[in-house]
This record gives C-alpha cells, structure tokens and sequence, in this order.
C-alpha cells in the first residue's frame, strides 16, 4: 500500500511538470501572439522592441534593407523582442510572402535567433542553411562575445552575399572551432589509414588491399568531415593545405608506429 501511495505520488508530479513544460514551450512561441498594438504606425523593415540595435545601426539597417528590397526583389524583415511579441500581426504588417524572409531575435531562449522563410527563398538558401545559420550566430557563445547587435546584423550579412551570388549550400566563412574539428577529422582518417596500410609479412610495403577496405571510414572522416566543409565555406587554401597535412602526418604516424615496434624487440635481444 506505501509503495502503490509514493508510485501515484511519483506519476502526478511526473504529469505536473510535463503538462507544465509543454505549457512553458508553448507561451513562448515567437508568432503566438496577434498584438498590432506594438507596431509603430509608419512603413520599417525594423521592429526592435527588445532595444538590441542603437539609433544608428537601427536607421542604418532600415536604409540597407530597404535598398537591398529595391535592387533585388528579396524583402528582409527585423524583429527583436522580449517580453511582449506581435505576434503573427507582423504578417499582415510587413506583407510577408514567399520571397521574405523574418528574422526574430529573442534572448529568453538558448538560442536568440529564428527565422521564418518564405518557400522561394529555399531554392536558393536550403533549411540546413538556415539551422547552421542559426546555430552559428545565435549562440549564447557568440553573443556573450560578440554581443546580440552582431548576431542580427552578421546573419543578414550572411544572407544578403548569399542572395547576391545565387544561393549557397553552407554559411560562407570558416569559423576557428569549426575548422579544428575538420583538422581533428582529417588527423583521424589519416590514422585508421596508416593503420590500415601497415604491412602484413616483410616483403610487402603497403597493405593497399587493407587501405581499400577501410577506404569508406577513412575516406568519410577526411573527405566528407574534413575538406567538405572547408570547400564549402571558404576559398582560401591554407585551412585546406593544413587538414591535407593533418592527414598524411596521421598516416605517416599510424605506419610507421609497426615499424618502431618491431624494431625495439629486436633491439633487446
């Protein structure tokens, strides 16, 4: 009987939290909400409720996004907000289609940024851009950082060279951590590689029938994890000399390492 008592006691509070989560979740979606109230009266591409842009960088947004709708066609939109949002008011405001694209920056979340996008724009600019866009620029790292004006105006940038130049697969540009983590890649293909090659009897050199085997995982970590990612994002080729050099030193490591171990038993008898 205690344990049946403490077991409902356990799923009621279990069912609290969840219904209080989903609640949670809920309250805070970005266009919850229809509050035209908080929309100023005149025509801006700029909605900053939250303060995140000074006077200048907010009157200098404007005239860019203005111009850059007036050149291109692609309308961009800012809304930053905290405590109170209009909502899905913005729709009718800023007449939101499919060549628009929303951003909204709100710092309640883990992430500050969000975008809603119109369904041309994704010919052009695919969803895992706008998540690594997204997860790039609105993180509380980069905004401790960077700070919350950065991430908005970075993002935009972002967008508007890709728009320009008729779409990209990735974000453009190469970030430091973002760049070890190929380097870390391309070190590790190479390992498996040299321990692959590593000959299996003394009159052969290379195991090429080993390396071809293992070639699908050592091929994944350098190629796809470890150049991709920088021909994707960059043209420079110093960070794709470095991982090619990460990787053949890893290779070199890993082979030469039977070597050296067959070397030092001999050394002692």
């Amino acid at each position: 009987m205690q344990n049946c008592f403490w077991r409902r006691i356990l799923v009621s509070i279990t069912v609290f939290f969840l219904v209080g989560s989903i609640w949670v979740m809920h309250s805070q979606s970005a266009l919850a909400y229809n509050n035209p109230e908080l929309l100023p009266d005149k025509p801006t591409p700029v909605v900053d409720l939250a303060k995140t842009l000074t006077d200048i960088q907010e009157q200098q947004l404007v005239n860019d996004l203005n111009q850059f709708q007036a050149e291109t066609g692609w309308k961009l939109r800012v809304l930053t907000q905290y405590d109170r949002t209009p909502g899905r008011a913005v729709i009718k405001f800023w007449g939101l289609d499919d060549k628009s694209i929303l951003l909204v920056a709100d710092s309640r979340g883990g992430n500050i940024l969000s975008f809603s996008v119109g369904d041309a724009v994704y010919e052009l600019l695919p969803r895992t851009f706008w998540i690594e866009l997204q997860t790039r620029f609105g993180n509380l790292y980069f905004v401790r950082e960077e700070g919350e004006d950065q991430a908005i105006l970075q993002a935009l940038q972002s967008v508007k060279g890709c728009l320009l130049k008729g779409g990209c697969i990735a974000v453009p540009g190469l970030p430091r951590e973002q760049w070890i983590l190929t380097l870390i890649s391309s070190i590790l293909g190479g390992v498996i590689c040299g321990f692959a090659g590593q000959p299996r009897s003394d009159k052969q050199a290379f195991a090429w029938q080993w390396a071809l085997i293992f070639s699908p995982l050592w091929g994944i970590l350098f190629i796809a994890f470890g150049i991709g990612p920088v021909v994707t994002r960059t043209q420079e080729w110093l960070p794709i000399v470095r991982n090619i050099s990460g990787f053949l030193i890893g290779a070199l490591v890993a082979y030469l390492s039977v070597v050296f171990s067959r070397s030092s038993p001999s050394a002692e008898s």
